[in-house]
């Protein structure tokens, strides 16, 4: 009797309880025979949920992705597979978090020629219903074999066609047509931490990769934010790219910012803006000069829809300035403009006196880097006297006298202040 008691005490699961309760006993075989009998929604809500919390984070997704609907289920799934997860960036949906980073990881190592498309196409079905927003900061090229030999063998401009036919980039238009839901796209065509294996060819967003997501553009009609970025993006290409996305029902948002657009690229931009719903244009670090400033400048003339421009770090010199400036004259769509960085001086201010002294819509102007100079300071107080609408203006490293500038931040501060005020008398409670 000894014994027998010494190995009872020291079984630390035994209990007078011997059998679980049968329900228990028949959600544990229901969550074990998951994978071959998933009859989650035959039972109670209460019943669902242990079946839920008893079931693997490594069953396929075929089984889960369209009967599982439980939260807590794909918070296990991400937090077990990525370090960090910030559910707000996802609509505090934790499955909407996991399919699109899920899908994104699979686009961003996809070697074109070498992965199986099905392995995207067969995630379509499962995924189109919660995907909104995919951001896929890396496209891969082909696996080019023995091309140290090839380009010994080979001309300067056959080694260019080459390029162009090995770096095209996956095919995105069977995706994006096939997801209902997809709301915003961010791409950068390019390899990250490519290392010692450093090739301009890997950078290379080809007129095919162009066409294909031109078209793909076009067809995914939710589409509210497009950001191509970083991707070599010229004037050819994005005159294919505005044209086909004139007249789409829903794009708000356009960025474009660090290619290489010049003149020829803003007009069709200009144009774009007077023929579309568009509210944002990022044009930021791009070629463009006096001639693509006037066309957008058209186009401003023109909208009445876009409320945000950034040009910074382009070459708009005076005559863009000036010439957006004028189009600000008569434009009341236009909250808040960029013009850091584009070689602007007193012309320009002397034009934008005048906008400060008339427009009332615009909110924020950046003149920071240019050469305003004192003048050019003066001339911009003297528009600032009764203007009450802009509550930020920047002119960090505009060359303008500092006591200006402070009398320039004065008025603004007094604006902003204005504005504050009366958001905070605004009645919070609805008339009955």
């Amino acid at each position: 009797s000894f014994y027998t008691r010494r190995c009872i005490t020291e079984d630390l699961s035994w209990s007078l309880v011997t059998v679980p309760p049968l329900t228990d006993l028949c959600l544990q075989h229901i969550a074990h025979n998951f994978e071959k009998n998933p009859i989650l929604n035959y039972l109670l809500p209460e019943h669902q949920k242990k079946v839920v919390d008893r079931l693997s984070t490594s069953l396929p997704l075929t089984v889960t992705a369209n009967i599982v609907s439980h939260e807590d289920y794909w918070k296990r799934c991400c937090m077990e597979r990525w370090q960090v997860c910030d559910v707000s960036n996802y609509g505090d949906s934790w499955k909407r978090m996991f399919f699109e980073r899920h899908l994104e990881n699979i686009l961003k190592f996809f070697i074109p020629n070498t992965t199986d498309p099905e392995q995207v196409l067969e995630l379509i079905p499962l995924c189109k219903g919660y995907v909104r927003k995919l951001e896929i900061n890396q496209f891969l090229p082909p696996l080019r074999v023995d091309q140290k030999e090839e380009s010994n063998d080979l001309s300067d401009t056959e080694d260019a066609e080459l390029d162009e036919v090995y770096t095209h980039h996956y095919d995105l238009r069977d995706l994006l047509i096939a997801l209902p839901n997809l709301e915003e796209l961010h791409l950068t065509y390019g390899v990250k931490s490519c290392g010692m294996n450093f090739e301009w060819s890997l950078f290379n967003f080809t007129e095919l990769d162009c066409t294909y997501l031109a078209t793909a553009v076009k067809l995914c009609r939710n589409l509210k934010v497009f950001k191509l970025t970083q991707s070599k993006v010229d004037d050819d290409k994005i005159k294919l790219l505005a044209r086909n996305l004139q007249n789409h029902p829903c794009l708000l948002e356009l960025d474009l910012s660090h290619n290489l657009i010049r003149d020829h690229g803003a007009q069709a931009l200009g144009k774009l803006i007077s023929h579309s719903k568009l509210e944002t244009l990022n044009l930021c670090n791009n070629q463009i000069c006096h001639l693509g400033a006037q066309a957008l400048a058209q186009g401003l003339t023109e909208s009445s829809t876009l409320t945000s421009l950034n040009l910074r770090l382009n070459f708009v010199e005076d005559k863009g300035g000036e010439a957006i400036g004028r189009a600000l004259l008569t434009n009341t769509s236009l909250k808040s403009l960029h013009l850091g960085s584009n070689n602007l001086s007193e012309p320009t201010a002397a034009v934008f006196s005048q906008v400060l002294a008339q427009n009332t819509t615009l909110t924020s102007i950046s003149f920071s880097c240019n050469h305003l100079g004192l003048d050019g300071g003066k001339q911009l107080l003297e528009g600032l006297a009764n203007n009450k609408t802009l509550t930020e203006l920047d002119l960090r490293h505009a060359e303008v006298e500092q006591e200006t500038d402070f009398l320039i931040h004065e008025i603004v501060w007094a604006n902003r202040e204005a504005v504050r005020m009366a958001s905070l008398q605004q009645p919070t409670t609805e008339p009955l």
